[in-house]
């Protein structure tokens, strides 16, 4: 028998993040993320995503012991922009058991229904701007920052439970190097233009700089399959975060004639950097962790954002301002002495994207699964 028990977004949460250990004994692809910063994501006191939306938590329990978890969620700028009556299931983690995943799945419909939802689509952690998508591809890769890790039978047991796929998208591996030809042809060419500057973010102006980071987001991916808009709350929460960990030589802002054009930042892999402390600060892994950012340095890290306005993405003079987003990216790694880092996640259908990340030299080497399923009519 399986028990399943609803927990409240902020409650009690410690076989909610601790049942990880669980699921991926043995797994040595797998890094816990940190307990605190997991808790803060759930907590509707700390992550602005509750302004907009709303959730809960689930544990499955056999034998006495936590086998599973998952979370619910509504967000209402999603049902705003698209009225499709879709609503989300994250955080789903579980031991290889058909019965589990059935039923908190059930667990999260349930909830989902009883607020006028249609649709449940997932794992989404807990919006489309965190963690995305099940791991159906690269399990031997361990995760980078803010991405998902599964058991390889995860997915299938999702689809056991009447889902489908919805969209997978991709994830890249860089390798910080001499860029190409083409690239370097690139971004010469779009550096010799008079009306172009360069720049990169600043702790002066982080605020500053990430409104313009959600600014270019909106305007940049308002297209994308699933886009929902940052918030300025969330662009606050961001420079908040930002302003422990960035390093400005992984961020790059193009203008065109003093008009912000293109921006793109990468962020230390955090998970790199906590692998060994099985998701706690405490007693000592504060003091790690400090050392391995700020003395040793990271030797990896993920491209968080990478967008040019839509104004200047068909305008063919322009045509290379990705090249030189990324070529200027890569130049800063190299100073700080980085070896590799991850680009992602992009759309499987989104040919120029992918085809200029190739073009930069990534591969991809992960992929991960979107579900949905009807739970009302059909």
């Amino acid at each position: 028998m399986v028990d399943i028990r609803q927990i409240p977004m902020g409650g009690k949460a410690d076989d909610f993040l601790g049942v990880v250990d669980t699921v991926y004994r043995g797994d040595p692809a797998y890094i816990r993320p940190l307990d605190m910063l997991v808790k803060d994501q759930l907590n509707p006191r700390k992550n602005p995503f509750f302004q907009e939306g709303e959730g809960v938590m689930f544990c499955a329990y056999s034998g006495g012991s936590c086998v599973g978890r998952i979370t619910a969620q509504i967000d209402r700028l999603h049902l705003s922009r698209y009225n499709d009556q879709t609503g989300f299931f994250g955080f789903i983690d579980t031991i290889d058991d058909e019965a589990v995943v059935r039923e908190l799945l059930a667990g999260a419909e349930a909830w989902l229904r009883s607020k006028g939802i249609k649709r449940v689509r997932g794992p989404i952690s807990l919006n489309s701007k965190e963690e995305f998508g099940c791991l159906v591809e690269g399990f031997e890769h361990p995760p980078y920052l803010m991405t998902p890790h599964h058991r390889p039978y995860q997915g299938g047991l999702i689809e056991k439970a009447g889902y489908v796929k919805a969209k997978d998208v991709f994830a890249w591996k860089y390798l910080v190097g001499e860029p190409n030809a083409r690239v370097r042809r690139a971004q010469e060419e779009m550096k010799a233009l008079p009306e172009i500057s360069v720049r990169t973010a600043s702790f002066k102006t982080l605020q500053e700089d990430i409104n313009l980071l959600v600014d270019v987001y909106n305007d940049a991916w308002s297209e994308n399959w699933s886009f929902v808009p940052a918030t300025a709350a969330e662009g606050r929460q961001m420079a908040s975060d930002f302003r422990l960990i960035l390093l400005p030589e992984i961020t790059c802002i193009v203008s065109i004639d003093g008009e912000p054009a293109g921006i793109a930042i990468a962020l230390p892999n955090l998970m790199d950097l906590v692998r060994d402390l099985r998701g706690k600060l405490l007693p000592l892994g504060f003091a790690k962790l400090l050392w391995r950012l700020k003395v040793e340095g990271p030797k990896t890290a993920r491209l968080f954002m990478l967008g040019i306005r839509k104004k200047w993405r068909h305008v063919r003079k322009y045509a290379p301002l990705s090249l030189l987003l990324y070529a200027e990216m890569n130049e800063g790694a190299r100073r700080l002495g980085m070896k590799e880092g991850e680009l992602g996640w992009t759309l499987e259908d989104n040919g120029p994207v992918n085809t200029a990340i190739r073009m930069m030299g990534g591969t991809q080497y992960k992929r991960y699964r979107i579900y949905e399923k009807m739970v009302v009519g059909a």
